[in-house]
């Protein structure tokens, strides 16, 4: 194979790769004379400049680039795509413009036979003046500075490039010669996407979404129920020992996209979300909703992505174990790693769709009790996936513009998607719009935030079914993520859909169940009748350990008619996907309501009846079923919900200061009315290194126990601490604490008027 390699003369030489002995070819324009001219020059060793380029780059947080000599490891160059970045080249005599010649060799590192055709080897040319660099979808190369034996190179990756790791060969040569020699850089650099080029398709305009959404390491992910959301702290980690390196494995290998189209982030956030869970393919995680997790770590445990992915990038093999908000934060943090702004999404009362209907279809028996066997839907209390932002060149134009933007991904293993685990990218925008057919998985998405809830009373295989009830407002709830600079919550439901009731969103779900060809039965209405109106009553912050209540209220709104109500409720444990639901209490009622008058139906469940039942999220699941007699009429309804369990306090004892110990201390009290054995406290965070632990052999009912470490601030800016608490009795318990570190005094640069102070600090624009 020869490879084209253009020269500053722009005479083009053939030089052939290493690895193939050269053929016999006989003729008079191609010379294989490789003894090279004395006066050639020579590269002796090249800097990479990791200072300056990872400022430029905004990559030096990146584990890779902070290596020295000290730690006996080599550092390695991060830089974006479609953005220049600085070589200096120590050579054995002064660059000569009028007689010298340089080019650039770049292959990509995994390729075995690299090709100019697939993108994946590139030669390139260096100019000789920096404005010089070429076309944005172009690489570029050219001289920036000469500086007696120092020659400073600028080098543009084009911005399409693939992402991962690229090698570089500088060819020396004089103008008038063929030939010259070549130098190999030891080791390969990585190439990443590029948020802060617009000429990337992951290109974010603004200066904090890029802040929150690439270079920030930390999050809250929303859990809990609809009417008790409850945040946890996430640590992406990304810049982390072994991150880059293993989402990049995760992406070729497990993912198995080629070196050609690395750079495409519609195939790489698809292969992401394929490569993140194990059924198919033995990727990063192993999915566990049973509630055994021996053998592993259970998914209420992790407290970050950085553990999870070194483990597998040591084992190559699925880590154990995950659910939803783990899948997404690992996904989350190998999109960040590789440059793509991502973010965590959290859908409350989220439908799983299983036959594309865009309907949750529930079958209850004559007592009201779910009919397990025959749902194949369910609701979950939440459900977490991400958001990737980019454009979307590949679906057109809607009535609302582009559907570039926001794109969900999801790699919890729901569905299977061209016969692999995987979902997205959906642009959130045809999701709202109701463009099910719109690539990849938009109908799946859609059900998932806009499905209606049908209840179906089921009497018998030979009766007909009855519909008991529509809820056309039940699923897709308070679709939540980290707000942008901020540790509080952003609603970005009005995203995914129109606001409920609002005829755009009954016209969208209409326009959706055309396109999915799938009217079902939802267009089957019970008998109207509205004199007896039932409502649930819940409290929304029930304690953990504590008794709690469920009123069920009952009024009669006719003016005329006395009317007799019996029926059931019910109260049961579910996982948050709302399913393995186990009976916690059942209490049959019947009331006469005059008319005009009003019935309160109250049912006390105690600490002692749900607690050995109690999964490990805490969640229930309230449900009524009625029937007005001497009438057709029968009410069923259900309702979600949750017990809060305790936060961990974590407080600072001193004033946290950069590259200065400072002492921290956490708290917790035992909210049970029972003791807690063999507590564990694990808590991450930056300045900390490895995790720390604290034990606890026991902890009396309502007993508080204190702990103090002493911690650093690698750097002044934004920091988080995060702490998980576990025991036998009570587990999934969290805190975080996000605080300033502020700079040493050495670090002000100036102080101004005002007593404004500027200052250094790692946290990157």
């Amino acid at each position: 194979m020869l490879v084209a390699r253009r020269t500053q003369s722009a005479v083009w030489c053939f030089v052939l790769p290493r690895r193939f002995s050269p053929p016999k070819i006989h003729s008079p324009t191609i010379s294989y004379d490789h003894s090279p001219s004395a006066d050639v020059l020579t590269v002796k060793s090249v800097d990479l400049c990791t200072e300056e380029n990872g400022k430029d780059h905004h990559t030096k947080r990146y584990e890779l680039m902070s290596r020295d000599e000290y730690s006996g490891k080599i550092p390695k160059l991060v830089v974006r795509r479609g953005q220049p970045f600085r070589l200096r080249l120590v050579c054995d005599r002064p660059y000569d413009r009028a007689r010298d010649a340089l080019s650039l060799i770049f292959t990509v590192a995994d390729e075995d036979q690299p090709t100019h055709g697939h993108g994946t080897l590139v030669g390139i040319p260096v100019n000789q003046f920096p404005e010089q660099l070429g076309e944005p979808e172009e690489w570029g190369a050219a001289i920036e500075a000469i500086n007696g034996d120092l020659l400073q190179v600028l080098v543009k990756p084009a911005a399409t490039a693939p992402v991962g790791q690229w090698k570089l060969d500088i060819d020396t040569k004089l103008l008038s010669e063929a030939f010259g020699k070549s130098y190999s850089l030891p080791q390969a650099f990585y190439v990443l996407f590029n948020p802060w080029c617009p000429d990337d398709l992951v290109y974010m305009e603004e200066k904090p979404h890029r802040h929150e959404y690439v270079m920030s390491d930390t999050t809250l992910i929303y859990r809990g129920s609809y009417n008790r959301l409850r945040p946890s702290v996430w640590k992406f980690g990304q810049f982390e020992k072994h991150v880059l390196d293993c989402s990049l494995l995760l992406i070729a290998k497990i993912g198995k996209v080629s070196a050609t189209h690395r750079g495409d982030p519609v195939r790489v956030c698809r292969a992401i979300s394929a490569a993140v869970n194990s059924p198919d393919d033995d990727g990063a995680l192993m999915g566990n909703w049973s509630g055994d997790f021996s053998g592993g770590t259970p998914p209420t445990k992790w407290v970050g992505s950085v553990e999870i992915l070194q483990q597998f990038y040591k084992r190559q093999k699925p880590v154990k174990f995950a659910q939803c908000w783990v899948f997404a934060g690992v996904v989350s943090t190998i999109c960040r790693a590789i440059g793509i702004p991502s973010r965590v999404v959290t859908n409350y009362s989220s439908a799983h769709d299983t036959q594309a209907s865009l309907t949750v279809d529930y079958f209850v028996d004559k007592s009201g009790k779910i009919m397990e066997e025959m749902n194949a839907d369910s609701i979950w209390n939440y459900h977490v996936w991400n958001e990737v932002w980019m454009q979307r060149p590949d679906l057109g134009i809607s009535s609302d513009g582009d559907y570039g933007g926001w794109q969900a991904i999801d790699a919890t293993p729901q569905e299977s998607s061209d016969g692999m685990f995987r979902c997205g990218p959906a642009s959130v925008l045809a999701v709202k719009l109701g463009e099910v057919l719109k690539p990849y998985d938009n109908n799946f998405l859609f059900a998932e935030v806009n499905a209606d809830k049908v209840f179906w009373r089921y009497t018998g295989p030979h009766h007909p079914l009855k519909l008991l009830r529509k809820d056309v407002l039940g699923i897709g709830l308070f679709i939540s993520t980290k707000a942008v600079g901020r540790w509080e919550r952003e609603d970005i439901t009005s995203s995914y859909k129109f606001a409920e009731k609002s005829e755009e969103e009954r016209a969208t779900m209409l326009k959706a169940l055309k396109q999915a060809n799938s009217y079902f039965s939802r267009y089957y209405l019970n008998e109207e009748f509205n004199e007896v109106y039932f409502n649930f009553e819940l409290r929304d912050d029930i304690k953990i350990g504590e008794p709690f209540s469920v009123i069920l209220t009952v009024k009669n709104r006719s003016s005329e008619n006395r009317h007799v109500v019996e029926g059931s409720l019910h109260v049961d444990t579910v996982l948050y996907t709302g399913k393995d639901r186990e009976s916690v209490k059942v209490d049959k009622f019947s009331v006469t309501l005059e008319p005009g008058t009003e019935e309160s139906i109250r049912m006390i469940v105690e600490f002692h009846e749900y607690y050995r039942k109690l999964r490990d999220q805490a969640a229930f699941n309230i449900s009524c079923m009625a029937t007005v007699l001497d009438t057709e009429f029968e009410f069923y309804a259900q309702d979600d919900f949750r017990v809060r369990k305790p936060d961990i306090k974590i407080s600072l004892l001193g004033k946290p200061v950069s590259q200065a110990p400072v002492d921290v201390q956490f708290t917790l009290e035992n909210p049970l009315p029972i003791p807690l054995h063999k507590g564990l406290f694990h808590l991450e965070g930056s300045g900390i290194g490895k995790p720390l632990l604290f034990k606890h052999a026991e902890i009396a009912p309502g007993e508080k126990v204190s702990n103090t470490f002493t911690m650093t601030p690698p750097y002044s800016g934004r920091l988080t601490l995060a702490a998980k608490f576990t025991s036998k009795e009570l587990d999934d318990v969290d805190g975080f604490l996000a605080f300033i570190a502020h700079p040493r005094p050495e670090d002000i640069i100036t102080e101004v008027e005002d007593n404004v102070i500027v200052a250094r600090t790692d946290v990157i624009d």
